[in-house]
């Protein structure tokens, strides 16, 4: 689905409105982050933040690794 967003102006800012449907898809409230990612196809709106997904996967790939070496600190 694409929507065409229209830039306006917010006080001193310049915002996006979001259509209703696309914060619902997105189970995005007021006061929520979103976060502007780049992408080889253009600049994408997500609303997760993409630094600690990888933060998370490689300390996923940490305790996969030191598996062993985690039990035993553990005890």
């Amino acid at each position: 689905m694409h929507y065409a967003l229209k830039l306006t102006q917010i006080g001193n800012s310049v915002g996006v409105i979001l259509p209703k449907d696309a914060l619902a898809r997105m189970k995005l409230e007021k006061g929520d982050t979103l976060y502007l990612t780049e992408s080889p196809e253009g600049y994408r709106l997500v609303e997760y933040d993409p630094t600690f997904d990888q933060q998370l996967s490689m300390a996923e790939e940490i305790m996969k690794r030191r598996r062993n070496v985690l039990r035993e600190l553990a005890k």
